[in-house]
């Protein structure tokens, strides 16, 4: 229930945005791109320091997986890069532009889906959602992500509605794994991969922000999120 309340909070917030697009100016519509761009840059930000920050029991703060960061970061572009996977997403969605008759469509839809589906909540509250039958968690995530998914579609259009299919797909397969993955998506793993996850989010605020026409490709950038996965089976193998 948890996934289904968060995807239909997304939707909701979607057409409320929409509603709200047609009143909105060019003016004032790149304004609010920008804002949304500043507050993903934040929200990427505070979340790749909750990752790596940590309090000592003297008090002092420590930091830890600097160098997974810059691994993961670099070997995962190079493989989206090589695989090209925006070029084939995009064709797949200006595909379902043109059968839909929607323009700009990819970037609501890849945009929404990244900042949605990275983040410690998505994981932690699906896991819970399937093995306590607690939705709590997701809850709070579908209202701030039903709040975000106005101003995006607001800004970005009716690709962000269907941003719901992958939150779907996404937590709907960890809440129905959630007994494999309890005791595997935990602790540093978790981290990492939340630390990568946040630095794509990152990307996504700086792509808002940047006015030239060569933009981050946070797309080719997904692999990134597996390399902490692969660290972590090398280290159990090798100790």
């Amino acid at each position: 229930m948890g996934t289904l309340i968060n995807a239909a909070l997304i939707i909701i917030g979607g057409i409320i945005g929409l509603l709200c697009k047609k009143a909105v100016s060019k003016e004032m519509e790149y304004s609010i791109h920008k804002a949304t761009g500043i507050a993903v840059l934040v929200i990427g930000i505070c979340g790749i320091l909750s990752a790596m920050l940590s309090v000592k029991p003297d008090g002092g703060i420590s930091s830890s997986g600097e160098l997974i960061l810059v691994i993961s970061l670099a070997l995962g572009t190079f493989l989206g890069e090589l695989l090209k996977l925006e070029d084939r997403l995009n064709r797949g969605c200006k595909w379902i532009e043109s059968k839909l008759k929607m323009s700009n469509f990819s970037a609501g839809f890849i945009t929404a889906s990244m900042i949605y589906c990275i983040g410690a909540m998505a994981v932690v509250g699906s896991i819970n959602d399937g093995l306590l039958g607690d939705s709590s968690t997701l809850i709070t995530k579908g209202i701030i992500d039903g709040i975000t998914s106005v101003v995006l579609a607001a800004s970005l259009g009716y690709g962000v509605l269907f941003s719901a299919v992958p939150i779907l797909v996404y937590q709907g397969g960890l809440t129905l794994l959630a007994g494999l993955l309890e005791n595997v998506l935990v602790g540093e793993l978790l981290s990492n991969i939340c630390m990568v996850g946040y630095a794509l989010v990152m990307c996504i605020g700086i792509n808002f922000l940047y006015n030239g026409e060569k933009k981050i490709k946070t797309v080719n950038m997904l692999p990134s999120l597996l390399i902490p996965v692969a660290y972590e089976i090398l280290q159990k193998i090798f100790g």
